[in-house]
């Protein structure tokens, strides 16, 4: 039986309107109107999330869509899903796509890696690929839409008897809230699961230089990089062995660790030689004061879309907590921390997802 892909699609664009008969030619497909919405209608269905984003941003019904996720945290149990944000200026497309991903996601959504398509208004953002496919930009946008559908429909969530997790952080191991975590959480793990735990304090981690492409490839054909270090002598062979990442992710200023983000580009060495759709992504951020979820929408935007790893459901737990030790004080948070690991241990042993 073929399957079915449904469409949830908000705000306005003419543009895409246009190209998504292109796109979307001879495949099955839904439209499902808000209105038809409940609690458990969108269970188990492969959905293609297209927004349209003006010149201001997302349309209201973007934001009632988010917060309806926000509101239904089991109504995309059992999903898969992937998104077109297209936008009629250049700014918005990314913000627009991070909100929407992580609503759906901690409402139960996986994606594969990479399930991003964005249609700036130049559509400038498609000319690299454009030139390698021998396509025009929008042509190229067209391909690429199709694609991330076909993908969608067909994606199976890989599964492991003897998962091996990877946990990375960059944080003073005897005074971290969030070490103390991911410990907790990798310590409720069952038995069959092997885990590596690597801090990126250990050595001098110097960001990506920016090589060309070629220079890049040159350098990771022989397993390092420009700099070298331990980026290339520990931490990339971790990460091509593992089968999922936790990264453990403090709250600096709204974002990731200088360590954190350096990993981020430098990973670019291993993906010239593979990529990481594989592999799944898991967090646990804990901020001082608020804004974990701005560090959780950075996490899933740099390891997922574009980094390709997966982002399983509820790929990330968020904490709140300030002073050293803090965390362990917090009400519920056993509770939490081992609804995560049942969750990790569930996705990567396919118990359920």
């Amino acid at each position: 039986m073929k399957e079915e892909l449904t469409l949830l699609q908000v705000g306005e664009s003419p543009r895409l309107d246009r190209l998504l008969d292109q796109a979307l030619d001879g495949l099955l497909i839904a439209r499902f109107p808000r209105e038809d919405w409940g609690e458990t209608a969108l269970q188990g269905r492969r959905i293609l999330f297209v927004v349209g984003v003006d010149d201001f941003g997302p349309t209201p019904d973007l934001f009632r869509m988010v917060r309806w996720f926000r509101q239904h945290t089991n109504s995309l149990h059992g999903t898969i899903a992937g998104v077109v944000i297209d936008g009629r200026g250049e700014l918005y497309t990314k913000e627009t796509a991070r909100n929407l991903v992580l609503a759906a996601n901690l409402a139960g959504c996986l994606f594969p890696g990479k399930p991003l398509v964005e249609g700036t208004g130049s559509l400038y953002n498609q000319h690299i690929l454009a030139k390698n496919l021998g396509l025009s930009w929008e042509e190229t946008y067209v391909h690429r839409i199709r694609e991330l559908a076909q993908r969608v429909l067909t994606f199976v969530p890989p599964t492991f008897a003897k998962p091996r997790l990877l946990m990375l952080h960059a944080s003073d191991n005897s005074r971290s809230n969030t070490v103390w975590m991911g410990r907790e959480v990798v310590r409720q793990l069952p038995d069959g699961f092997s885990s590596e735990e690597l801090c990126l304090q250990n050595g001098t981690i110097q960001d990506c230089r920016g090589c060309s492409y070629t220079a890049c490839l040159h350098f990771a054909k022989q397993n390092t990089c420009f700099y070298g270090g331990v980026i290339c002598e520990d931490v990339l062979p971790a990460i091509e062995a593992c089968d999922g990442m936790l990264f453990l992710c403090p709250n600096y200023n709204d974002a990731v660790s200088a360590n954190i983000m350096a990993l981020f580009n430098r990973l670019t060495s291993l993906l010239t030689q593979r990529d990481l759709f594989d592999k799944y992504l898991f967090g646990i951020v804990v901020s001082g004061y608020s804004g974990s979820d701005l560090v959780a929408q950075q996490l899933l935007g740099a390891m997922c879309f574009n980094k390709t790893a997966m982002l399983p459901p509820r790929f990330c737990l968020m904490q709140t907590a300030n002073d050293p030790g803090s965390a362990k004080t917090m009400p519920g948070i056993q509770g939490r921390l081992t609804q995560f690991a049942e969750n990790l241990a569930s996705v990567m042993q396919g118990k359920g997802i």
